[in-house]
Parts: structure tokens; sequence; C-alpha cells
């Protein structure tokens, strides 16, 4: 498939350009990077230049992880995130409008996979918040308080990434991760966000057709 070969270019191109200096996504920060799918998307993000001098982050769906980066393609941390409790790469239409009324079905809580802009807001409540897919209702947000707080954060202590599947969608991060670096690298300019899938290749999602 041409993609794929294309794909295969632009990451070995990165791998040469690095070897030099014995790095890798993540090498800067002293910080173990992602591996598999997360590795190959990070990779080819860097070598296209396909985040167009944005910070970004990766979020490896099968991990329930994410890993942030300077727009230089520095690791700068990396944590465990809940994400929508249901399988699946893509929103339903009228998502967005369900999520705010509380009418989301089960089925219907996914985070879908692709690639998405950034943009720092508040929710209803005004809490701060990043969106990556406002007419979804999609953000990346700290772990609130509320009555599903105390299960919300013993499922993200969890060392399992199938018990971090509990959200409506957003991906939600501990809150001292979001203070110290989802708000000072997104909280006042674009950034991008990409979702890795869980029902196809890691880089299809990026690819054209």
């Amino acid at each position: 498939m041409h993609w794929r070969g294309k794909a295969a270019a632009l990451c070995a191109a990165w791998a040469l350009a690095c070897a030099a200096a014995a790095a890798g996504p993540g090498a800067g920060a002293g910080l173990p990077g992602p591996a598999g799918g997360a590795r190959e998307v990070v990779e080819w993000v860097i070598a296209s230049g396909d985040a167009q001098g944005h910070p970004f982050v990766v979020v490896d769906k099968k991990q329930a992880r994410l890993y942030a980066f300077a727009p230089d393609g520095r690791l700068l941390a990396a944590t465990d995130v809940l994400l929508g409790s249901a399988r699946g790469d893509h929103s339903v239409p009228g998502v967005g409008d369900r999520a705010q009324t509380g009418t989301l079905a089960p089925q219907e809580r996914t985070t879908p996979a692709g690639r998405f802009l950034t943009e720092p807001g508040r929710n209803l409540d005004g809490e701060p918040v990043i969106w990556f897919d406002y007419d979804a209702a999609l953000a990346i947000h700290r772990l609130r308080p509320g009555r599903s707080q105390p299960l919300r954060a013993a499922r993200l202590a969890s060392s399992a990434p199938d018990e971090r599947r509990l959200s409506l969608g957003c991906v939600v991060v501990p809150v001292p991760f979001y203070l110290e670096v989802i708000e000072p690298l997104l909280g006042r300019t674009t950034g991008v966000v990409y979702v890795l899938p869980e029902t196809q290749e890691a880089l299809a999602p990026f690819m054209p057709a």
C-alpha cells in the first residue's frame, strides 16, 4: 500500500537523522518513550513535520496512556489516562449534544481516533479544559471532583489499561499532570492531538486514502 511505503521512508529518515545523537522519542527527557504503534506514529510526526511546529500529544488507546511532546519532538512527560468506556475509533453523530445532557448511550462512549487541533476553553461548569473535538464535546481534562471521583481515581491508578476505560470519551489525566504539563503546554496555544486507533493499524488514520 502506498501510504505504508511513504510512512516507512519517513520513519527511516527520522531514525537516521537521530542515530548520531542516540536519540529517540523521549530520549531528551530521560523518560521511557512510547513503544509499538505509538512509537511509529511519533516517528512519523517528527519526520514529516506534521505537527507544523506546534506542541503535540499522542494518545495510545490500547495502553490508555498519553505522551506530551514539545514542538521540537522532545518527550516532556507521560501519564496513564482514562478513555472512553466503549471500544471504537469513531464518534456517533450528535454525541456532543447527548454528552452535555447526560443521555449518552454506553456504546456511544468512544474516544475517536485521528488528528485533532486543540483549543483551550472551559466546560459547562467553568473548568479549564483543552478541547480537541468541540462538536463532539471531547477534551483533555483533569480528574474532576464529584460522586464518581473515588472510582475514577482508583481506575486511573490501575496498572491494567482495560480498567482505565471509564470516561464518556474525553481523555482524563491526573490533576497534577494537567496543571504541570497540559495547561502550560496547550493552555495558551494551539496544539495537535494524535489519538491512535484500536481497530486498525496505528498510522492508518493519519495517512491519505
